[in-house]
């Protein structure tokens, strides 16, 4: 495992601070450690390529799980995501992963669908699975048929679509990505975020996404 300065001196400090309160510093820099072996983890694309937006050399990385059939996910990506992304993502400070986490098998297939409109190309990615969230009541109610029309409505053909929802190597890419989620982060529900390799569950607002981001950019 690779321990990053910061997790270090935070380590050394938290320990200090623990000794000065007769508390074990091991839990303190244990926590601390554990803190850094979880940020690592997240922060290595699995079974599928990440699709994100932003400097691969930002100061600050949002890895968000979400899945396509998730309302509160809908809701993130309609009042939250377009502030994050005109305040820190196109100004350059952070970058912003979005992975697959699907709660059903709607969801697989819309995931599936934004990965073969994109074409490994992430704004058209981000594009999609804008649309998707959109139009997520639409596509629930008719899957086949609503996630046909987005399709079409992106370029591809009623053959392009069949053939990419029958994808089983893709599915199971998304599905081995999932297991890793859930049994090595420990993600459990959506959205489930992580900054800077701390976890976030739930919908969050923009409040306190900015308040954290601009702690985290002072350090």
């Amino acid at each position: 495992m690779n321990i990053t300065r910061r997790a270090f001196t935070a380590a050394l400090s938290l320990t200090g601070f623990a000794a000065l309160s007769g508390l074990s510093p091991w839990r303190f820099l244990d926590a601390a450690l554990a803190q850094s072996q979880v940020a690592a983890d997240v922060a290595k694309p699995q079974s599928l390529p990440d699709m994100a937006l932003g400097p691969k050399d930002a100061a600050i990385t949002i890895v968000e799980y979400a899945s396509m059939t998730c309302p509160h996910c809908a809701a993130f990506a309609e009042q939250v995501f377009p502030k994050l992304k005109t305040a820190y993502i196109d100004t350059g400070k952070i970058r912003y992963v979005f992975r697959e986490f699907p709660l059903d098998i709607k969801a697989a297939a819309a995931s599936m669908l934004a990965r073969c409109i994109a074409k490994d190309d992430p704004v058209k990615y981000f594009a999609a699975i804008d649309t998707l969230f959109k139009q997520q009541d639409n596509w629930f109610a008719k899957t086949t048929e609503g996630l046909g029309l987005i399709g079409k409505q992106a370029g591809m053909s009623e053959k392009d679509v069949d053939a990419c929802l029958k994808d089983q190597a893709m599915l199971d890419k998304i599905a081995a990505d999932q297991k890793f989620a859930n049994e090595k982060l420990k993600v459990n529900s959506t959205p489930t975020f992580f900054l800077n390799g701390e976890m976030i569950k739930g919908e969050t607002s923009f409040e306190e996404f900015d308040k954290r981001i601009k702690a985290l950019l002072k350090t």
